[in-house]
């Protein structure tokens, strides 16, 4: 694998599948990207605000590497970066296979904390029939593989930028794997 890059940065200040790329993003620390609709210190998707608007926001970034959008072309879909939703395409990093915790730097500043995988859900469907379920997968045993990237929380602030490296900082200890948040 190569070095991992951000591939593309993307955001919307309204609550849309779909988020336009920029040129770069901000990143502030607590509260996710500056300008989206996704960013706040609690809950801001609207199906966990009306559960409880208290819960801290676990998802303030959502990022999704680009060898998804790769396999899904592949396999007959039309997808580009932001359109999924993430605020972050990546390159040449195993997003999935990250343990909870692992900290990504994003550039020479922000860092983003992974706290879980994004649970895909029907609206992907509305980008194309058939892409929600493109995005779920069985591992041997029978389990559900969710593929639709990650979620994380902004640990440090900083600019990001499509081309800026990234850095892999795993936890000391014991791995949990990612679980949906």
């Amino acid at each position: 694998m190569s070095e991992p890059v951000v591939e593309a940065v993307s955001r919307s200040t309204a609550h849309t599948v779909s988020k336009s790329n920029e040129d770069g993003i901000r990143l502030l620390a607590g509260l996710g990207v500056e300008g989206d609709a996704h960013a706040g210190v609690t809950v801001q998707h609207r199906s966990r605000v009306r559960a409880d608007p208290s819960r801290p926001n676990l998802r303030q970034v959502h990022l999704i590497h680009a060898e998804l959008h790769d396999e899904l072309r592949r396999a007959g879909f039309t997808v580009s970066p932001g359109q999924m939703g993430e605020n972050v395409t990546t390159r040449g990093i195993d997003l999935l296979g990250l343990p909870a915790g692992t900290r990504l730097r994003l550039g020479t500043a922000a860092i983003v904390e992974v706290t879980g995988l994004r649970n895909p859900c029907k609206q992907l469907d509305g980008i194309a029939g058939g892409l929600m379920e493109a995005t779920l997968d069985r591992d041997a045993e029978g389990n559900l593989i969710r593929k639709a990237g990650v979620m994380g929380v902004v640990v440090a602030g900083g600019d990001v930028h499509p081309g800026d490296a990234i850095t892999v900082e795993v936890p000391r200890g014991r791995h949990e794997p990612l679980g949906p948040v």
